[in-house]
């Protein structure tokens, strides 16, 4: 079995991990699992202090790996963080990486060299599971939903994807398994639009009484 590194990125994970072949394979490629949590602070974790929100999955991976203790984020939110943690480069040095629309395109080019990229190249098989909200497909809004979805995951240095397209207050709300809709019912196609109201739908400029603060 080859060595496998999952990448979980998500509103509670974003994993890496690796199953090794041999036990002498173990201790030169260990398992390796990154969490990229939304809204999640050093001091919410009951293995950093925290004495009324309890943690345990998390206490114990932390007791059998190395913790890093001292660390800085490039940015406060979903998309540029991401961004940066796979890619190694600054977010803010593009004007592309704010936080995506339901329809964003890649953000991440296939070009581009990334972790999953450098674990493959290391021997591992990649994987990443949870939240993305780093775009799917060429550009905004040319995605296919019934159908194979790309450029994907594949694209950037992951074997295997089982994501969160965006998020959930963002359309699409669907999982993507291998860049394709997971129980996509073709009888029930998906059609997305950020630009074109649906016929009859009630816009807020149009109806005040809908708004609400």
């Amino acid at each position: 079995m080859n060595n496998t590194l999952i990448g979980c990125l998500g509103v509670g994970a974003a994993v890496l991990s690796s199953l090794q072949a041999t036990h002498a394979q173990q201790s030169e490629r260990p398992n390796v699992i990154f969490i990229l949590a939304d809204d999640i602070g050093y001091g919410d974790l009951s293995c950093n202090g925290e004495k009324t929100i309890h943690t345990p999955n998390v206490d114990a991976l932390a007791s059998r790996g190395v913790r890093f203790t001292d660390a800085h984020a490039v940015a406060a939110t979903s998309t540029p963080s991401r961004y940066s943690l796979l890619t190694g480069q600054y977010a803010w040095r593009r004007n592309d990486t704010g936080i995506a629309t339901g329809d964003a395109g890649m953000i991440i080019r296939p070009e581009q060299h990334t972790v999953a990229d450098m674990f493959q190249s290391g021997g591992y098989v990649t994987g990443a599971v949870g939240k993305w909200h780093l775009g799917l497909g060429d550009k905004a809004g040319t995605q296919d939903w019934n159908g194979f979805i790309t450029p994907g995951l594949k694209d950037i240095g992951f074997d295997y994807s089982y994501i969160m397209a965006a998020t959930g207050d963002r359309v699409p709300c669907v999982f993507v398994e291998n860049q394709r809709v997971v129980n996509l019912d073709p009888n029930d196609p998906i059609e997305v639009s950020y630009t074109t109201p649906f016929p009859g739908e009630p816009l807020g400029k149009d109806h005040p009484e809908l708004l609400t603060v």
